[in-house]
C-alpha cells in the first residue's frame, strides 16, 4: 500500500479535554442549583449565569431614554410661558374688558356685548383718530422710505468721511422719544421758538406762528418729528441692503446704455424690494405704535385734533376712566395690525416663492 493511502492513527484526548468533558456531563445531569433568593440558575455554554436583577428606571434613566424630547421641552416650555403670559393673557383680557361696562377702578363689569364697539364706531373723535392715524402712517412711511433711500444712495459711494459722516446717521433714532418730543416741542413754540425765529429772520413770515393752535398744525408738527426719528433707522437698513447688491449689474446695464432712473427701476429696485418690505413692515409697527411723542408734543390737543388711536385709548383709560371703550378702541387697532402683518407675510411668502 503506498504510503499516501495509509491512514493516520487514532488522536488520543488530552487531560484537559476528558477533565473538561467529564465536567459538562456531570453539569448536565446534576439538578439546578437554587439562590438564596429561590431562583434557578440556568446553564448557558456550559457555565452558570446568575440572573440579571432588574434595575428601577427612575427620572435619570428616563432622560437619557428620552434626551433629544426633554431638550425640546426645556426650549419650547419657556417660549409658550412667556407667549401666554405677556400675549395671551393681555389679549384676552383686553376682549373681555372690550365687552363689560367697565370702569378705571373696577376690575370686571357686567356684560354688554358689542356696546362700546358700537358706541366707539360712532363717536366723531375715534373716527377723526382712526383717520388721523392712516394719514400719520402713510405720511410717515413714505417720506421716512424715500428720504432714507436718498441718504442711504448717497452714502453708498465711497468719498472723503464717508464713513465718519454714515456713522452719524444713526444718532436722531438713538434718540428716546420723549427727549425728540421734549425738544421740537420747545423748538416749535409760538413766541421764542427756534424754528418761527427763523422764519421770521428769512422774511417767511411776518407775524409769530402758533403750531399747537390747529387740528392741521399739529398734526404736521408730529408727522415732521417722527419722519425726523425714523429717517436714520430707514437709511441704515436700505443702506444695507444696496451693499448686498454686485456693483456688476449696475456696470453692465450702464453700458448697455440705461440711465440711472433706468438703472435704478431695472436693476436696484427689484433686487432692494426684500429688504424694501422689511423697512416698510418695520415702520408700520413703529409707527401705528407712536405715543409718547404725541403726549409730550400735543397731548392728543387742541380739543382732542391731533389724537391717535394708540392716544386716544390712552386717553379713554386714564383721564375718562371709560376702560371698557379704551379697550374697544385698542382691539380695533389690533386689527388694523393684525391686517397689515397679514399682507406683509402674504408678500414676503411670494417674494420667498419667485426667488
Amino acid at each position: 500500500m503506498p504510503r499516501d493511502e495509509i491512514p493516520p492513527p487514532p488522536r488520543t484526548a488530552t487531560w484537559s479535554e476528558r477533565a473538561n468533558a467529564g465536567a459538562n456531563e456531570a453539569f448536565a445531569e446534576a439538578p439546578p442549583a437554587v439562590l438564596r433568593d429561590g431562583a434557578r440558575a440556568r446553564p448557558l455554554g456550559g457555565t452558570l449565569q446568575q440572573p440579571a436583577s432588574p434595575r428601577p428606571k427612575g427620572a435619570r434613566e428616563w432622560l437619557r431614554s428620552h434626551r433629544r424630547q426633554a431638550i425640546l421641552v426645556a426650549f419650547v416650555v419657556p417660549s409658550l410661558a412667556y407667549i401666554v403670559i405677556f400675549f395671551a393673557y393681555p389679549l384676552i383680557y383686553g376682549v373681555r374688558m372690550s365687552l363689560e361696562n367697565i370702569g378705571f377702578i373696577a376690575q370686571s363689569g357686567p356684560f354688554i356685548g358689542l356696546h362700546n364697539y358700537k358706541e366707539e364706531v360712532h363717536d366723531p373723535v375715534t373716527g377723526k383718530a382712526l383717520i388721523d392715524t392712516a394719514l400719520f402712517l402713510v405720511a410717515s412711511l413714505f417720506f421716512q422710505f424715500t428720504i432714507g433711500l436718498g441718504i442711504a444712495s448717497y452714502f453708498n459711494r465711497h468719498f472723503f468721511l464717508s464713513s465718519f459722516l454714515r456713522s452719524l446717521i444713526i444718532i436722531p433714532w438713538l434718540f428716546p422719544p420723549i427727549a425728540s418730543g421734549t425738544i421740537f416741542a420747545i423748538m416749535f413754540a409760538g413766541q421764542g421758538g427756534i424754528i418761527d425765529e427763523t422764519l421770521r429772520s428769512l422774511h417767511l413770515v411776518h407775524s409769530p406762528i402758533f403750531w399747537f393752535d390747529s387740528s392741521f398744525k399739529a398734526m404736521f408738527v408730529i408727522t415732521f418729528v417722527n419722519v425726523w426719528i425714523g429717517i436714520p433707522f430707514n437709511a441704515v437698513l436700505l443702506y444695507s441692503g444696496l451693499q448686498d447688491i454686485p456693483g456688476e449689474l449696475r456696470e453692465a446695464a450702464a453700458l448697455d446704455g440705461c440711465g440711472p432712473w433706468q438703472r435704478f427701476r431695472y436693476v436696484t429696485a427689484p433686487l432692494l424690494r426684500p429688504v424694501s418690505l422689511i423697512v416698510i413692515m418695520l415702520g408700520i409697527i413703529y409707527t401705528v405704535k407712536t405715543f409718547d411723542l404725541v403726549i409730550v408734543i400735543t397731548n392728543g390737543g387742541p380739543d382732542n385734533g391731533s389724537q391717535l388711536m394708540s392716544t386716544w385709548a390712552y386717553t379713554l383709560a386714564f383721564q375718562n376712566f371709560q376702560t371698557g371703550d379704551a379697550a374697544a378702541v385698542a382691539n380695533m387697532l389690533f386689527v388694523f395690525c393684525m391686517v397689515v402683518a397679514f399682507f406683509y407675510i402674504r408678500a414676503t411668502r411670494r417674494e420667498v416663492v419667485i426667488a
